[in-house]
């Protein structure tokens, strides 16, 4: 498929004043979860949950990490998603989960996101 990088915005679900471009996210349908500097999610006011989920890198690497929930948004598409609080040296990702919520699929040929259709309703 090749990788591409998106451009996005994240904000606080509580006060959506409270938010932060995210320049480049590596687009990543392997990973289930979004990865957005925890620094960042701090700053904007996002809690951690009281859950730390494992997650196995790449490279075979276990490590544990916490999420919160926030508001995403590409272009005209938002989303509410559980997000993970990466830190130094992780990738920042845009997951399977979050281009669901945006309805938003790979266009791999062109290497761009694109509208994912209607949605099924039954």
């Amino acid at each position: 498929m090749g990788t591409f990088h998106v451009g996005a915005r994240i904000e606080n679900v509580v006060d959506r004043s409270k938010g932060s471009s995210l320049p480049r996210l590596l687009v990543d349908t392997g990973s289930e979860y979004t990865w957005a500097p925890g620094a960042t999610l701090e700053k904007l006011g996002v809690a951690r949950e009281k859950k730390d989920l494992e997650f196995v890198m790449a490279n075979g690497q276990k490590v544990t990490r916490s999420v919160g929930f926030a508001i995403i948004r590409v272009d005209k598409s938002f989303t509410v998603d559980e997000v993970v609080f990466a830190e130094k040296g992780d990738l920042l990702l845009l997951g399977a989960r979050t281009l669901e919520g945006l309805s938003l699929t790979v266009d791999s040929r062109k290497k761009i996101l694109v509208a994912a259709g209607p949605l099924p309703a039954a």
